[in-house]
């Protein structure tokens, strides 16, 4: 199954290969999708509840990974649509996206590009003063000039006091703007940390021996793989690295180094231990 819990006010990355279960899992959170069993709550309402899940939405910006939209309107006509909905609308970041993206508010919808219709439905999200932005591919499709620009955004939302919850299989993406990542792999939580502890804590661990031996790091909390070839023992670790290198040095070693991890080695690493 699949357990997770997002902070007030984070910015969390949910990454995952595609069909991992990242929308599935986002649709559930918004009540669109029944779980197979268990529940959740999201701003302390029921996603099993139909009315608490309706009461929920109306603090929540959601961009869908199609970025659906209304496809006979207008851009102008559907922001002036949407706003209307919203008594927190954000008039100055409407202005300013509109400005940003240089949207023609004079066409309809189903005519724009797949880029334009990212920045439409990023515009609407952003600019609805929510407590709570679920964002699911939000910069794909987008030029790299674009999508920086919605990362600012994002980070501008998270510091007005919003939560950012977004998917993305772009590891540079939450590496700049997250403080939390979450990866999924075959609908389970594989990794569950902050950018902090991915950047003090993770390290891959190279021992040579003077010969081959059966030092054995199993028992050993932190351990999350180990690989032996022949003098060499290579270990990734997720904490516990001082007592890990002791226990490596019990057997006379020619060397034994110690050095970070990627935030995308990290990744790959929590799939392969799911292999």
């Amino acid at each position: 199954g699949l357990s997770l819990y997002v902070e007030t006010g984070s910015i969390t990355g949910f990454l995952g290969q595609n069909g991992a279960g990242k929308s599935s899992t986002i649709k559930m959170l918004l009540g669109m999708m029944r779980p197979t069993s268990g529940g959740g709550r999201v701003l302390g309402h029921d996603i099993t509840d139909q009315t608490a899940s309706l009461a929920m939405r109306r603090r929540v910006a959601y961009v869908a990974e199609d970025k659906r939209l209304y496809d006979y309107m207008t851009v102008g006509q559907l922001i002036s649509f949407t706003k209307a909905f919203y008594p927190t609308w954000r008039t100055d970041v409407e202005q300013r996206l509109l400005g940003e993206f240089r949207l023609p508010l004079d066409r309809v919808t189903k005519k724009l590009s797949k880029g334009m219709r990212t920045q439409t439905a990023l515009l609407l999200a952003l600019a609805r003063g929510a407590d709570l932005f679920i964002l699911d591919e939000p910069t794909e499709g987008l030029d790299p000039v674009a999508a920086e620009m919605v990362l600012q955004f994002v980070v501008a939302a998270s510091a007005d006091g919003a939560t950012i919850f977004f998917s993305s299989h772009q590891v540079a993406e939450v590496e700049q703007i997250a403080d939390r990542v979450l990866m999924i792999d075959r609908g389970r939580l594989v990794l569950d940390t902050t950018l902090d502890a991915v950047k003090e804590q993770f390290r891959r661990i190279r021992a040579v021996y003077d010969e081959p031996n059966n030092v054995d790091l199993g028992a050993l909390a932190g351990v999350r793989r180990v690989h032996v070839d022949g003098r060499i023992v290579s270990v990734i670790a997720s904490h516990n690295v001082k007592t890990i290198v002791e226990q490596l040095h019990q057997y006379p070693t020619s060397s034994v180094e110690v050095t970070p991890l990627t935030l995308k080695e990290v990744l790959l690493e929590s799939i392969g231990t799911r292999a």
